[in-house]
């Protein structure tokens, strides 16, 4: 069980819209097991099941049906990984090879799947109920504040290249270099002011999360690079024997805690995940730029 468990924090979150939900879920899927979390941002609910339930809970709804619990599983995966890979895409033209819907059941959430297996007809029920608070921590609290400090990390590093360009502009303008279209002139990078202007201009619309879709759409490249490195940061904890109390306890989200502040905004690129099992992004590996030596900054042709 350990090992979905792992598997599934590694997942990325994927957003789906079910008749009138709108949902955000993540799954894994072994030949031992699966397991699911869902969520529509104001509940979370998992389930997590092992091959002897998924085969009692295949014959109570598939009578006419008789199969091995990996071959149930392995067709649940075959279902599940096109509908979080292609939710927002998929339309009349593209039907998916199953229908979903889900209903609430007082604190469990049912999530319904209708298809075909072996030219029968096959059915499965989700039976999730609400996810304890430290699931909710590890899948979304510590990952989310994870990207939080790479964002701000990225986008320092962005400022700092920022800056290097404009010390390389004004060389060449100190060595006769002539701009000859004007309207490519721009300004020199003033970390404070751009600041103040994305808070006005931008912040509104940049943190709107809606029903999720944007998050779903955008971050999980780095959302899926952070939990992995969070994972491998708690290996090594455990490995030397360290407590969770030990300074170096709070992996790469305190890492990056302790450089200095100089928060700006970044947007990684998204990237799919592999079909085998429902994959996952390798870590992102931020490249490390030399700060420039602090000078007063003249603009192009000033």
């Amino acid at each position: 069980m350990e090992e979905l468990e792992q598997g599934l924090l590694m997942q990325p979150w994927a957003w789906l819209q079910l008749g009138e939900n709108s949902l955000l879920a993540k799954a894994f899927i072994t030949k031992q097991g699966y397991a699911l979390l869902i969520s529509d941002l104001q509940q979370v609910w998992h389930e997590q099941v092992d091959a002897l339930v998924v085969s009692q809970r295949a014959k109570e709804l598939n009578k006419r049906l008789t199969a091995p619990p990996s071959a149930f599983l392995h067709h649940l995966e075959e279902l599940l990984f096109p509908l979080f890979k292609d939710s927002a895409q998929q339309d009349a033209a593209h039907p998916s090879k199953a229908d979903f819907s889900c209903d609430r059941v007082a604190e469990t959430l049912i999530l319904r799947v209708r298809s075909e297996l072996s030219g029968l007809p096959f059915n499965w029920h989700f039976h999730c109920t609400a996810a304890s608070s430290s699931q909710v921590s590890q899948h979304l609290i510590r990952p989310l504040m994870g990207v939080s400090l790479a964002l701000q990390c990225h986008g320092r590093e962005l400022a700092a290249l920022l800056r290097m360009k404009d010390l390389e502009i004004q060389g060449y303008q100190e060595s006769g270099a002539v701009l000859s279209r004007s309207r490519l002139k721009t300004e020199p990078f003033e970390e404070h002011s751009f600041l103040e202007q994305f808070m006005v201009e931008k912040l509104p619309e940049a943190c709107t999360v809606g029903d999720g879709r944007a998050f779903a759409l955008s971050l999980q490249n780095l959302y899926v690079a952070v939990t992995k490195q969070q994972i491998q940061a708690g290996q090594k904890r455990q490995g030397s024997g360290e407590t969770s109390g030990s300074p170096t306890s709070q992996g790469t989200d305190s890492q990056l805690l302790k450089q200095p502040e100089q928060p700006v905004s970044s947007t990684p690129a998204l990237s799919e995940p592999e079909p085998e099992p429902l994959g996952a992004s390798g870590p992102v590996q931020r490249p490390q730029l030399a700060k420039a030596k602090r000078k007063k900054l003249r603009g192009l042709f000033s």
